[in-house]
């Protein structure tokens, strides 16, 4: 650690917001407002639903997409959009678990959706910042040797171009590393946007501000909105991170993890090329993108199991630390977090949401790789809705269960949340809410019942059951990303109590305290 920094020196904005939103203007839609009947309906506007839309729409299928929210707001305007098949060090795990062949598939399928986007960029001249960069894996650590020594045999073993190097150009101790060669990165709404406007002009709709409650699978696919619209259609797509229509009970096949993301300007020539990833723990990532001609340097890591740990502003101010110690001028002019989901064997689920429900299709679970994961779902499910074969149908299909790990994972996860959901209604305060200071939240009691107090900037008091309207669990307040985080399954409620992430559907209630 740096002797010349220390947390008090921090310099952080004070809001979270993503460099990749900042940076571009993105187009508008309008709400669904009146019954519609199309071919295919996607709900869910990142990548996954929107690749899904541009591939279907091109073929001639008439589509809708759905977003509840803006698109691009979710997991993928949060991303650290690295475009790779180098996911953490993954081959030996699924070697071990899997099997080589259904290793390599993973390897495959994840190659294909690099290959995808490249190969789109430079046929339609996408400007959205796009460069090859090799991939690392590196540890300071004697037992990250080792996991990097193993990881290299599976690379060996499936055939991966890469393999171990000496150094590499970070100013860590590193005691190892392993390369994959000839990955990507990008701006990912850079390139989403271009496929929304594609999408739009082969005839595709969307629609902003449509939340989708239910899906009517008789006589047809039929998705409910919040304000009562319909939507019917062949074949229904669920794209939204968390499954909001869970038919294959994903709660308990799945849990939620945040992680922290600085964007900082550096002195020219300070950042290296190439793309980082620690194999310890904490992890730490970095990458580059080009801002106004200047490199802007990505610093990630610092993941937890959402509604769980410590004051989630201490993980900013880790990587805080991080980043001044990698880049003493460092600037740092943008902080956000990402929520993903990471399934029983760490596969994501893709493909028919359930032998009950087959022209319903889901896709989700894709443990901090969405740009690799998502595209690779949208090139499946483009296949499954038009009856074709594909070569990882059952790599990723959902009702799989793999015995091992996945039951050891499972008991664990749902023990986790009994664990959570007890620990919650003990967890009482005497506070009342008039004791909560401008932009400070607090666990407070209300007329006898444990209830969530937030006071704005303006002064105005925000108070809530702090019950998650899912199953029961006791909300914690997220101090860095200003909500209310569900310890159990990851939902997450802004400070006034809607929904922001699922699988809860219904907001937080209202209090008025007296």
């Amino acid at each position: 650690m740096s002797d010349n920094y220390t947390l008090h020196d921090s310099k952080l904005p004070k809001q979270p917001e993503p460099y990749w939103r900042d940076s571009v203007d993105l187009q508008s839609f309008s709400p669904l407002e009146e019954d519609l009947r199309v071919d295919v309906a996607i709900i869910g506007g990142g990548i996954s639903g929107i690749t899904t839309a541009y591939l279907l729409q091109k073929e001639g299928v008439k589509v809708a997409l759905l977003e509840a929210d803006v698109l691009l707001n979710g997991t993928t305007g949060h991303t650290t959009a690295k475009i790779t098949a180098q996911h953490g060090a993954i081959y030996n795990e699924f070697i071990a678990h899997l099997g080589k062949k259904k290793a390599k598939l993973y390897y495959d399928a994840a190659t294909d959706a690099l290959h995808f986007i490249a190969n789109l960029v430079k046929e339609e001249n996408i400007d959205c910042d796009f460069s090859t960069e090799d991939a690392y894996l590196y540890t300071t650590t004697n037992r990250g040797v080792s996991k990097l020594e193993k990881e290299n045999n599976a690379y060996k073993e499936l055939g991966i171009k890469g393999g171990l190097v000496d150094s590499i150009p970070l100013n860590v101790p590193t005691k190892a590393a392993l390369v994959m060669k000839d990955q990507a990165q990008f701006h990912p709404l850079k390139y989403l946007s271009h496929l929304v406007a594609k999408f739009v002009e082969h005839g595709g709709k969307v629609f902003e501000h449509t939340v989708a409650i239910d899906v009517k699978d008789k006589p047809k696919p039929t998705v409910v909105t919040k304000h009562g619209a319909k939507v019917v259609a062949e074949s229904v797509v669920v794209a939204s991170h968390f499954p909001f229509y869970d038919g294959g009970l994903y709660f308990s096949k799945m849990h939620a993890e945040r992680s922290y993301v600085l964007a900082a300007k550096v002195t020219k020539g300070e950042c290296p090329d190439g793309m980082y990833l620690s194999v310890d723990s904490p992890s730490r990532s970095l990458r580059y993108t080009m801002a106004d001609g200047e490199k802007l340097a990505i610093i990630g890591g610092e993941e937890h199991k959402t509604g769980q740990g410590i004051d989630t502003m201490f993980h900013y101010e880790a990587l805080e630390q991080f980043a001044m110690e990698l880049f003493p001028a460092a600037n740092i002019k943008y902080r956000w977090s990402a929520q993903d989901l990471v399934t029983l064997d760490k596969v994501p689920y893709i493909g028919k949401m359930s032998r009950m429900h087959p022209n319903i299709y889901v896709t989700t679970g894709y443990r901090k790789w969405g740009m690799t994961n998502g595209t690779a779902a949208a090139l499946l499910i483009a296949d499954l809705v038009q009856q074709r074969n594909n070569p990882y149908e059952t790599l990723y299909r959902p009702s799989r269960f793999v015995s091992d790990p996945s039951i050891r994972h499972f008991i664990s996860q749902n023990s986790d949340v009994a664990k959570q959901l007890l620990q919650g209604k003990f967890d009482q305060s005497d506070k009342h809410p008039d004791d909560v200071a401008k932009d400070e939240a607090a666990v407070v009691n209300v007329n006898g019942k444990r209830a969530g107090a937030y006071r704005d900037n303006d002064g105005t008091l925000h108070v809530v059951d702090t019950t998650c309207t899912h199953m029961g669990c006791e909300v914690h307040w997220n101090h860095g990303d200003r909500s209310w985080d569900c310890p159990c399954h990851g939902s997450r409620f802004s400070y006034d109590g809607e929904v922001m992430e699922g699988p809860a559907k219904e907001p937080l209630t209202k209090i008025e305290p007296k």
